[in-house]
């Protein structure tokens, strides 16, 4: 009989997934974490794309949790921009289900708090049933955010790629502590449910304390950093910060820091473990 305790579900990534003893604990809250363009979003990317292969064909491992339904919520962009962004950057070949992959999108409500034009973001249908609800109390983003995770399957994979915007408006509302409520009670809950998160946050926005609250309030903090290698080249570089239950495996083994590369033939790939310094 298999248990939660040795049941995963796999990132996808299969030059990362070993390191993991074949994947992720149940009910992992992760935070990618990382410079501009250092390869977070790649990295959700590429998660995603494999998942969606690893959905359509299945897995007779009865260890291994395939997702019972892969999200991509986003609060500022397009569905359709974030596919041509995925179909831009990767090989036809790996995007063959990608329509497995369900796109939410809850900008009308980001935006409806901002004095960004209701044209800009609504279509033109939607501009005068949106200029009614901007005169009435807004929605939060959060307490939508939280119906909708509710409502998704247990034992799926969610892509939150808006915590950066979500963490910057609640600076200016005043109001920090909703947002670190949110993060401590989703961890709790993805436990209850199974389900894998991925939390995008781009670093050296927030200030030190709050960047640590919120790596403070998940389960695994994993660092994209770039770093000038002894030739002068830059180099993508994955850095595991923080995983409980992991962790101390990883340190075991010296498994903590990894080169990283990017193909549009192979997507987000780690290599060249590093020793721990």
């Amino acid at each position: 009989m298999y248990t939660e305790i040795n049941r995963y579900m796999p990132t996808g990534l299969s030059t990362l997934d070993p390191v993991f003893g074949g994947g992720v604990p149940p009910g992992s809250v992760i935070l990618l974490k990382g410079d501009i363009g250092s390869g977070k979003i790649e990295f959700a990317y590429t998660s995603l794309i494999y998942l969606s292969l690893i959905m359509a064909r299945g897995s007779p491992d009865k260890k291994v949790i395939i997702p019972a339904d892969i999200r991509y919520i986003t609060v500022t962009k397009m569905r359709e921009d974030i596919l041509r962004e995925i179909e831009l950057s990767f090989s036809p070949d790996l995007l063959t289900h990608i329509a497995n992959v369900q796109f939410d999108d809850l900008s009308d409500i980001y935006f409806d708090s901002s004095l960004v034009p209701i044209g800009w973001y609504s279509d033109y249908e939607d501009i005068i049933e949106r200029m009614e609800k901007r005169r009435k109390v807004h929605d939060s983003v959060l307490s939508t955010l939280a119906d909708m995770l509710s409502d998704i399957p247990k034992e799926s994979m969610v892509t939150i790629d808006s915590l950066t915007e979500l963490a910057t408006q609640h600076i200016a509302a005043g109001t920090w502590p909703d947002l670190t409520a949110f993060l401590r009670g989703l961890q709790r809950v993805a436990k209850k449910w199974n389900t894998t998160f991925y939390l995008i946050l781009t670093k050296g926005i927030l200030n030190q304390w709050q960047e640590t609250e919120v790596a403070d309030a998940v389960d695994a903090v994993i660092h994209f950093r770039w770093e000038e290698s002894s030739s002068a080249k830059r180099q993508r570089v994955l850095y595991i910060e923080k995983f409980r239950g992991v962790m101390i495996h990883l340190e075991d083994r010296e498994m903590v820091k990894f080169a990283v590369r990017i193909t549009p033939g192979r997507g987000f790939e780690v290599s060249n473990i590093r020793v721990i310094i």
